[in-house]
């Protein structure tokens, strides 16, 4: 799609730049939404079929739920269900644009800051085209289903027809707000980062509403949930839809106050989404700004006589030791902090190795030796070393001229891995055994975490040699190349074999809760983490000379596009 070049700016004395009514601007923005979805389609087959499907499956869960909240009607608590849906639904409303910024390309405006557009009319266009798509109409039929539960007699049905809109318009103005609000976070590396690390905090999110469901159904229902309903329900659009079951019982005055309320909400939101896209229009970004930076000062001799300063880094990476190994160390710490790949990985196995143990525990029916999946997920992390270096593995590459050397290599970055895995193992395992109250068991479980640690860097280092490939850095969601989604999953293969390797300390695990011996199980933490150890120390050692003669082969495999 062209553009014609954009108007000149307005200047003192001469006439303003001509500007496009309203109408006609969101008629073009509307018609450029609907492009958008038509020409999408056009690109593959594959994309057709996924949107064709997600159409399918979205209009039949919007059903289902329709259905729900219809067979809700005649329950006096279904008012707590309906008000607490729509606040819920507009949280997800107000969050969902931050974790995936590039769903829709209406919804930065910074891409329009050239045209000659003025910030009310281009919010009413926006306001639009924001109302076409699957999300705006699986929220009109929660809304439409909302009511319909709960709307009963003529002046019920009329609130309904204000009230549905009304809390449609609150979610939408809300999405745009808070995303016109956060656009420059939302096109920086740091927004990337927040979109790959989106899946985390949905999965997290999740596994929290599963625990509230479960404590929910064991607490009496929805009738345990009147009370925060009684004050949720002030909150627009709760609010909106809270009027409908006032009108139904009578309570007029009190249905106009709500929907008073949610109007004056809406003009709220209206308002700060407005002061937003003056000041996306206005406002020159940052990256425009050429400043010169000031001179840093130099301290010391060498800020007086140009000796060489000292490059050591400052803060914990400091204590690092001043050889290969603390230089490779820091490198894949910094790749676990700054790159956003990388960093995703981590956060989530981070998550994901605490939330198991500890959701589990919880709810009375854990165990202590679910921590094993910290000691997994972490250990995880040691596979496809090399392909988180992407293209610039070539530079590593020039440091590998001997065996030794690549030793060193991989066992710095085992260390790196140590650095985060052993404190953090440490510490679920010990709240785990708090919170179920089985301090006789932490010993056991410990011993077999480390030992099986110690298995996942061993059959990593040699995965990482033996199966590498690229992760691609253009998208947010593809961890693997076009064409070595089967090297991967190879790869993966290797934490089989690492787990099994622990096979002995479970054994022994075994052999001792078999025959009585329970004072001895303490033995399992020191055996486990010599055995762990040892195991890395050997899987290291075997893949250091593999990984001299693949050297080629992994470049090739990591900087595949």
């Amino acid at each position: 799609m062209t553009t014609a070049a954009p108007a000149p700016a307005p200047v003192a004395g001469a006439g303003a730049a001509p500007t496009a009514s309203a109408a006609v601007l969101t008629r073009t923005l509307a018609g450029l939404k609907l492009a958008l979805l038509r020409n999408g389609l056009k690109q593959s087959s594959g994309r057709k079929a996924v949107w064709i499907t997600s159409i399918v499956l979205t209009a039949l869960f919007a059903a289902l739920q329709l259905l729900g909240l219809i067979a809700l009607r005649g329950n006096e608590h279904a008012a707590t269900f309906t008000v607490l849906l729509a606040v819920l639904w507009a949280f997800g409303w107000a969050v969902m644009p931050l974790f995936f910024p590039a769903g829709d390309e209406t919804m930065d405006p910074s891409r329009l800051v050239m045209l000659p557009l003025r910030p009310a009319p281009l919010m009413v266009a926006l306001l639009t085209a924001a109302l076409i798509g699957i999300g705006p109409g699986f929220t009109v039929v929660l809304f439409v289903g909302s009511a319909i539960a709960t709307a009963h007699g003529a002046a019920a049905v009329a609130v309904a027809v204000l009230a549905v809109p009304l809390a449609l318009l609150i979610c939408v103005a809300l999405s745009r707000a808070v995303t016109t609000a956060n656009v420059r976070l939302l096109t920086s590396r740091r927004g990337r980062d927040l979109a790959l690390l989106s899946g985390i905090v949905i999965a997290v999110g999740a596994q929290f509403v599963n625990l509230g469901l479960n404590r929910l159904s064991k607490a009496g229902g929805l009738e345990a949930l009147q009370p925060v309903a009684d004050v949720v329900r002030w909150i627009p659009p709760g609010s909106a839809l809270d009027a409908v079951r006032a009108a139904s019982e009578g309570q007029y005055g009190l249905a106009a106050a709500e929907l008073a309320l949610s109007a004056a909400v809406l003009a709220a939101l209206m308002t700060w989404w407005q002061q937003g896209l003056t000041k996306i229009m206005t406002a020159p970004d940052a990256s425009t700004i050429g400043a010169a930076a000031p001179e840093r000062k130099r301290g010391g001799r060498a800020g007086r006589d140009g000796a060489a300063a000292d490059h050591r880094p400052a803060g914990l990476a400091g204590l690092l030791p001043d050889t290969r190994t603390g230089a490779v160390m820091l490198r894949s710490l910094r790749y676990a902090w700054r790159d956003p790949k990388t960093k995703a990985s981590w956060v989530s196995g981070l998550a994901a190795g605490a939330l198991v143990p500890f959701v589990n525990a919880v709810q009375g029916s854990g165990s202590v030796w679910l921590a094993l999946f910290a000691a997994t997920m972490l250990g995880l992390q040691m596979y496809n070393q090399f392909g988180q270096d992407g293209p610039a593995f070539w530079m590593v590459l020039q440091t590998l001229g001997t065996a030794r050397e690549a030793y060193a290599e991989l066992r710095a970055r085992t260390l790196a891995l140590a650095l985060i895995a052993l404190p953090y193992i440490t510490l679920i395992v010990t709240t785990t055994a708090w919170l179920l109250g089985k301090w006789q068991q932490w010993a056991e479980v410990m011993g077999v975490s480390l030992a099986l640690l110690g298995g996942l860097f061993a059959t990593g280092a040699l995965t990482s040699v033996l199966a590498p490939y690229s992760i691609p850095q253009d998208s947010g969601f593809k961890n693997v190349a076009p064409g070595q989604a089967s090297i991967a999953w190879l790869g993966m293969l290797g934490s089989v074999v690492g787990a099994a390797l622990c096979a002995p300390l479970l054994g022994l695990v075994i052999a001792l809760h078999v025959t009585g011996t329970h004072d001895l199980l303490w033995i399992v933490l020191p055996l486990g983490a010599a055995y762990g150890l040892l195991v890395s120390w050997a899987g290291l050692r075997v893949a250091a000379p593999k990984a001299l003669a693949r050297l080629p082969e992994i470049l090739t495999a990591v900087t595949k596009a």
